[in-house]
């Protein structure tokens, strides 16, 4: 495949394979309406058959040079399987592309300090689990690295610690940056404001720029009630203290807390009766 896609990539060669498309020809024809010099063409061709995408075979004095569709149709073959990768419904392009919907909106409307302040976003969750885990899972560092980042990232440090004035610190990177060699895709700090075990939890959190200064300030009251099957689990976004600089954060809150709280469900979901807080993320500093 790499040697047919780079046999194709040359446009003079790409003029040939259009022309043989049509028929088989010679190469002394090719070279005419491909306006080229005859040994220029008879060495694309070569390229070409070594490709395996042309075949020739001599007739008379002439040789005579004919398309193979079989290497064209595993090729269109695979581009269309990759298409449908990128495409597929609530994938991470769709993701992609509503994300980029939402950053150009808040973008427009982002042309002073404080232009986001009292925005407000809601969610809610029907969690599998008693109030008493679901509370372990938002207030222990090693089980809040299991969930706290949208899917395309993961938590490199975490600092949560479950009391009044308690200290906030998490920073993510990409999901795939084993090593930590790309850059920090994100930091935020913040402190815990009200803690009732298994009912309430209120902090403040604020995403960094990358002179350090906040971006906002988020202020989030997440509420826990026990239902028959499990909890249900409010969160209320409430933002305050929004610079200009704060739309590429506040544009991917919807998204972003909305996929996270979805890892929690799932992660919950695997076992409702886990109770094991041993568990560490190999990258993930955690304080308690």
């Amino acid at each position: 495949m790499d040697a047919l896609l780079t046999a194709l990539a040359d446009p003079a060669r790409w003029r040939l394979v259009s022309l043989l498309a049509e028929r088989p020809r010679p190469v002394g024809v090719l070279a005419q309406l491909a306006e080229a010099r005859q040994p220029q063409t008879t060495k694309h061709l070569q390229a070409l058959e070594r490709a395996g995408v042309v075949t020739s075979q001599r007739t008379g004095q002439r040789r005579i040079y004919a398309l193979r569709t079989a290497p064209l149709r595993e090729l269109a073959a695979v581009l269309t399987r990759l298409a449908d990768t990128a495409d597929q419904v609530g994938g991470p392009r769709e993701t992609y592309d509503r994300y980029g919907l939402s950053l150009h909106t808040e973008r427009l409307a982002a042309e002073e300090s404080g232009w986001a302040d009292g925005r407000s976003f809601t969610f809610r969750r029907s969690l599998t689990g008693r109030p008493e885990l679901v509370w372990r899972h938002l207030t222990e560092p090693s089980l809040l690295a299991r969930w706290w980042t949208p899917d395309d990232l993961r938590v490199s440090e975490l600092v949560f610690e479950a009391r009044p004035g308690g200290r906030i610190v998490q920073e993510y990177r990409d999901a795939e940056d084993a090593d930590g060699s790309d850059l920090v895709a994100g930091r935020a700090e913040g402190v815990v404001e009200d803690v009732r075990p298994g009912e309430r939890l209120a902090y403040r959190l604020s995403p960094l720029l990358p002179d350090g200064s906040p971006a906002f300030t988020a202020h989030l009251d997440l509420g826990l009630r026990p239902t028959d099957t499990g909890t249900d689990l409010d969160v209320h976004w409430r933002i305050t203290d929004s610079t200009i600089e704060s739309a590429d954060f506040i544009a991917g809150i919807e998204i972003g807390f909305g996929q996270s709280l979805d890892k929690l469900a799932a992660t919950l979901a695997v076992d409702p009766h886990d109770t094991d807080s041993t568990e560490h993320d190999s990258d993930t500093r955690s304080t308690k």
